[in-house]
């Protein structure tokens, strides 16, 4: 199949570009943040815990996630992908609208920036985590879907009949040729909205709305954490290995070797929260 002719750029305005990338993130946030609202505001999820922050706290909070996102996930591409642009072109670091932002990265940021918010605010940082990890896959989602508007993290070369080849003329005319080469490939970035996205947002919102899993504290997070990492090293299998990064030991991803701690740093949250006694239901 070949790939549309996409252009990254939605609108150009003079100088000003706004692209599907930037938009991405920031219909992720904002939808983020007003789902994480309608969870604090929605009394039946909170029968025997009061929610951890209230609505204007969580407006607070979304200042230092959206800096978090964006600060964590571009030092992590350059530290975790492309080091060694740090003393070939220092300041290719700070154009992060040319795409190269590592989840991993953000991740980090953003639970650094959940410590820093919870010990200000004196809440808890285990429920105000849970409240976060059931917004990420709604961000996920866009930005995988940026991803593949972008033409960028393909997959690996398929015989598969939904290959795209990853090559068009808005490619060719901006760089000159297509890096993905001319053969099919597995459209990985729509894999990844899928699964990181659509149905890990699904499994999140029965652990809160059906199972009632807010009112323990670390569980969502953890199994935030634990479905994200099995998801993302199942599908690096069919996403093709950053330049550089293609021979790592025993034949693993970098993708791979970021994930395997989420696995253990999860599972230890759920059976930290199972483990924990439940508190007696609030009277009314």
């Amino acid at each position: 199949m070949p790939f549309p002719e996409f252009d990254p750029v939605l609108v150009q305005l003079g100088p000003l570009a706004i692209r599907w990338y930037a938009l991405a993130y920031v219909a992720g946030i904002l939808i983020g943040w007003r789902y994480a609202v309608a969870m604090v505001r929605n009394p039946r999820l909170w029968a025997v815990r009061p929610p951890p922050a209230t609505s204007e706290q969580i407006d607070d909070f979304i200042l230092w996630a959206t800096l978090a996102i964006i600060i964590g996930g571009r030092l992590g591409h350059v530290l975790f992908y492309t080091p060694q642009i740090i003393w070939t072109d220092p300041l290719e670091i700070l154009q992060i609208w040319n795409g190269g932002m590592s989840f991993h990265g953000g991740a980090i940021g953003v639970l650094l920036a959940m410590i820093g918010f919870s010990w200000k605010n004196r809440i808890d940082p285990w429920r105000l985590g849970d409240l976060v990890a059931a917004v990420v896959p709604i961000g996920l989602f866009f930005g995988r879907i940026a991803n593949f508007i972008n033409g960028e993290l393909w997959g690996r070369p398929t015989d598969a009949p939904w290959g795209i080849v990853f090559c068009n003329d808005h490619i060719r005319q901006t760089l000159g040729w297509c890096p993905a080469g001319e053969m099919a490939r597995h459209p990985s970035q729509l894999y990844e909205a899928a699964l990181e996205g659509v149905v890990l947002f699904l499994v999140l919102r029965w652990a809160t709305h059906g199972a009632k899993l807010l009112n323990r504290r670390g569980v969502v997070m953890g199994m935030f954490t634990v479905l994200y990492a099995v998801f993302r090293i199942s599908l690096e299998n069919v996403r093709q290995p950053d330049a550089g990064l293609e021979n790592l030991p025993l034949g693993l991803t970098m993708g791979m070797y970021l994930s395997i701690p989420m696995i253990l740093f999860g599972g230890w949250l759920i059976w930290r929260g199972m483990r924990e006694p439940a508190p007696a239901v609030q009277a009314a």
